[in-house]
């Protein structure tokens, strides 16, 4: 059985540790498990704290069999086009079960909300309330839309882990896939608390750590934490929030109007509002208060502004990816990627180069990536470690050759 787990792993802790755990146990100890995780820039707008190699070799280390990466556009999404990207590809790779953590753990209401979620009546409902209602934002506007039909289990909607958990569950009935979903009730600490029950610690807490300059202790498996001892030891640790600043308001102030009415879920002005006060602010932050709405959240802004600095715009994130990029596998990741080569429905890309052989819109998919590594790498220290190129020289890391 392949167990398939869509991650950012900000990075990986002993919480994910504990999914990974459960849903192997529950699977059987041989079942693989197969990560699609986010690369350089994760879906709350925000470069990672270590780069999408270290953070897969953290994972791999820690018991994922293979981890692949989800494309730039997909991860820069909505919700709902970050978890139809990577349940996408977790489906055309052959995974058999989708693995999440969720604050409820109540897998037949998520399911419930998934399924009213997909209907467009629903949707047309919740549009009919914003337009009543401008004040109100998209979730919560959903969140009451769903209470008047569910009842108390709309309640599941105001957590992270559970809101994600419906988009998976949505992904997996609008691209008709085979997954069975499998919860993991989260313990610990909720996703943006400071501190949580048995050593689990969210990962926001965990780059809290980090930027204060202290170290992730515990919270951390030990393998994972040598990894990004090595990582901080050399440099390429992105701890402070405005190590990339000054090189985004450069990219930003470079753009026109025209860039910003272009990018994703840029409607209701969005885009001409972030242009104005790209012109107008002297720094991130204030670039991200001016922007923003009681409509529209912060990481939408924040989400934006990437888009914009990295190149990406309106449509890039519609479908499934085109390719799977290999980021880091195990003897049992290598023996699921011989057994996936002519299976697959996607093209698994191992040796970066190969991408050329594909063309078309995978290989400016793949140029995208290595543009914004290439942006990433601008935050580390030492002149060697803000080479360009890296994405196309770079394959995966191999667990049994090391």
């Amino acid at each position: 059985m392949v167990l398939g787990i869509v991650c950012e792993y900000n990075p990986f802790h002993n919480g994910h540790l504990h999914l990974l755990r459960e849903a192997r146990a529950a699977a059987g100890e041989d079942a693989a498990v197969l990560c699609v995780m986010s690369g350089d820039f994760v879906q709350r707008g925000e470069a990672a704290v270590y780069g999408k190699f270290a953070r897969a070799e953290a994972a791999c280390r820690c018991g994922a069999d293979l981890v692949v990466e989800l494309p730039l556009p997909w991860c820069l999404s909505s919700a709902e086009g970050f978890a139809r990207g990577a349940v996408g590809l977790l489906g055309a790779l052959g995974a058999d079960r989708l693995c999440f953590g969720s604050e409820s753990g109540a897998l037949a209401p998520l399911e419930s909300l998934a399924e009213l979620a997909a209907d467009e009546d629903f949707l047309e409902a919740v549009k009919a309330r914003l337009r009543a209602e401008p004040a109100l934002s998209f979730a919560a506007a959903r969140q009451a839309e769903a209470g008047l039909r569910l009842g108390d289990a709309a309640a599941l909607l105001s957590g992270a882990n559970d809101i994600l958990a419906v988009e998976y569950l949505k992904a997996i009935r609008t691209l008709k896939l085979g997954l069975e979903p499998f919860a993991v009730p989260r313990r610990g600490a909720g996703h943006d608390a400071p501190e949580g029950e048995d050593g689990f610690l969210s990962a926001s807490a965990l780059r809290a750590r980090l930027t204060r300059g202290e170290s992730l202790g515990e919270a951390v498996p030990e393998a994972a934490r040598a990894v990004y001892a090595r990582e901080r030891s050399a440099g390429r640790e992105l701890s402070s929030p405005d190590a990339l600043e000054t090189a985004l308001l450069a990219r930003l102030r470079m753009l026109g109007e025209a860039d910003f009415l272009a990018l994703p879920d840029a409607a209701d002005g969005l885009g001409r509002r972030l242009y104005r006060a790209v012109r107008e602010q002297g720094s991130l932050e204030a670039i991200w208060e001016a922007a923003r709405t009681k409509r529209y959240p912060l990481a939408r802004a924040r989400r934006l502004c990437l888009c914009a600095a990295l190149g990406v715009r309106s449509g890039m994130a519609e479908g499934v990816p085109p390719y799977a990029r290999v980021l880091a596998a195990n003897a049992q990741g290598c023996a699921l990627l011989r057994r996936a080569a002519d299976a697959a429905a996607v093209p698994l890309l191992t040796k970066p180069a190969a991408v050329r052989t594909l063309g078309g819109e995978a290989e400016a998919l793949f140029t995208l990536g290595a543009d914004a590594r290439d942006f990433y790498v601008l935050g580390f220290k030492g002149g060697e470690n803000r080479r360009p190129g890296e994405d196309w020289r770079r394959g995966p890391f191999l667990l049994e050759n090391d």
